[in-house]
């Protein structure tokens, strides 16, 4: 007969290869935590309720914070024969105590065990990625500051558009990452639900009380069906969703720093901390963070894939596809904590380079909108002033000239309606100056941005120092 726990009726011993590939406590292991706080109520609960009694709970609770420490010392002796962080504590605390041991795993499943884990262990990674999150836009805040006169180009398909504030640019990100702080919060929700009780699929014919221990895990609601409460991931893949989006965002912005930092750009410089040399090139600095983060994306978006393609032929309830839920998430917290981390230093110590990307402004055609929008005001229709400005980019390509540049005989051959003041309205800050709409890159709709990025941040700490109270029994 097997010795596993399960094992009553096996006549055999599971095949060595078929064990390895069964376990998975080489991984969850790091719901150790989650395992024996979500222990601890259920055994409470059980108490309560006469299922067990007071003593072998007292008993229970004291084998369990007993191994917590040896676990948090690196003394406990885990074992791959036992399959998982589940049996690994439960065969240990049953040998440390006896049959008050083997009594704590009545009325529960792994299957609800596993589930409550889970939903533990989300809850409080959700808030350790958010602090993070909320130093990068700290962060963004702050070269918005340190550079708010800097003007440079912007692009759209990579080419010359218009003239913006870099802070500008800086803010348009911080707003991503505003929207993703939002999702985060989605995320903390969709897993603040408890699903123990729920036992193997279908309850228990025990007189337990799923409220108590809900309550005790600090969670805010309970699954009302069982199927749905040991088969759903939906709160996993929402969350790979919003790691995917957030991953995005800060790859697309690696991109562009990546580019910035080159010679041909040389907007900005990437600190000596965050880059690296080449073994070969002495002259070489490598933007290497940024493109391992633009590179970690692809992984992040391949969790996501991954658990979609698991869980979408699974019928219910519980099925050992859902194992493969862990790995991912746990490669996708610790992707997102690092590449957040790097980001906040990256981005407090980068280095604009204003009067380059200023100088180029100066040498291009980026104020051709503003000329257009002039011969509008002078009572000429957009469409025909487009044509007109066209003409005069033209004429300049021409002369080796930009149209600051053109005399007024110059400009008077393509409209009689320019006068002197033209001058003033190609003057790249005036033109900064004047794009005042909602939004736009004009100083003052900067300042409100910047303003309004502080109070978000300043709301999404709140949030954060409320939902840390909920999770800081898990020590």
């Amino acid at each position: 007969m097997s010795d596993m726990m399960w094992g009553g009726r096996f006549q055999k011993e599971e095949n060595k290869n078929a064990a390895a590939f069964n376990a998975s406590i080489s991984f969850d292991r790091r719901l150790y935590k989650e395992d024996i706080a979500g222990s601890i109520a259920h055994g409470g609960m059980l108490a309560d309720n006469g299922i067990i009694t007071k003593e072998d709970f007292h008993a229970i609770q004291k084998g369990l914070e007993k191994i917590k420490k040896e676990i948090d010392e690196g003394q406990f002796p885990f074992s791959v024969e036992l399959e998982d962080i589940h049996m690994n504590i439960e065969k240990r605390l049953t040998e440390d105590i006896g049959d008050a041991g083997a009594r704590l795993h009545t009325a529960r499943s792994r299957n609800d065990q596993c589930a409550v884990d889970l939903h533990l262990y989300m809850k409080r990674a959700l808030i350790e990625i958010g602090e993070k999150l909320i130093l990068v836009e700290e962060a963004m805040q702050s070269a918005a500051e340190k550079y708010a006169d800097v003007i440079c180009p912007g692009y759209t398909h990579m080419q010359h558009a218009q003239p913006i504030l870099f802070a500008h640019h800086m803010m348009a990100y911080h707003a991503m990452l505003h929207r993703d702080f939002t999702r985060l919060m989605a995320c903390y929700d969709s897993a603040d639900i408890s699903p123990l009780g729920a036992c193997a699929l279908a309850g228990t014919t025990y007189p337990i009380k799923p409220e108590d221990t809900a309550k005790a895990l600090h969670f805010n609601k309970l699954y009302g069906n069982s199927l749905d409460a040991v088969s759903d991931r939906d709160y996993l893949i929402e969350f790979l969703s919003f790691a995917s989006l957030l991953m995005m965002h800060l790859s697309r912005l690696s991109e562009e720093l990546i580019l910035w930092s080159t010679t041909e750009f040389h907007f900005i410089d990437i600190d000596d901390a965050y880059s690296t040399g080449s073994s070969i090139m002495p002259q070489k600095k490598n933007p290497d963070m940024c493109e391992l983060i633009r590179g970690k994306t692809g992984r992040v978006y391949g969790h996501l894939t991954a658990l979609l393609t698991t869980m979408k032929g699974l019928p219910l309830a519980y099925n050992k596809d859902m194992q493969e839920d862990k790995e991912g998430i746990f490669d996708t917290i610790d992707t997102l904590k690092t590449a957040l981390t790097i980001y906040a230093g990256l981005l407090q110590t980068m280095t604009v380079n204003g009067e380059r990307t200023e100088e180029m402004l100066k040498n291009d055609f980026a104020n051709a909108t503003d000329m257009a929008d002039y011969l509008v005001k002078k009572g000429i229709p957009f469409r025909n002033a487009h044509a007109l400005t066209g003409k005069a980019v033209h004429y300049c390509l021409t002369q080796g000239k930009v149209l600051a540049e053109l005399t007024m005989e110059e400009f008077h051959q393509v409209s009689d309606a320019f006068e002197k003041d033209i001058y003033e309205v190609l003057d790249i800050r005036n033109g900064i100056k004047r794009r005042n709409s909602y939004g736009g890159t004009g100083y003052s709709q900067v300042e409100r941005q910047k303003c309004e990025g502080k109070k978000a941040e300043e709301n999404q700490k709140k949030w954060m120092e409320e939902k840390k109270k909920e999770i800081e029994f898990i020590k």
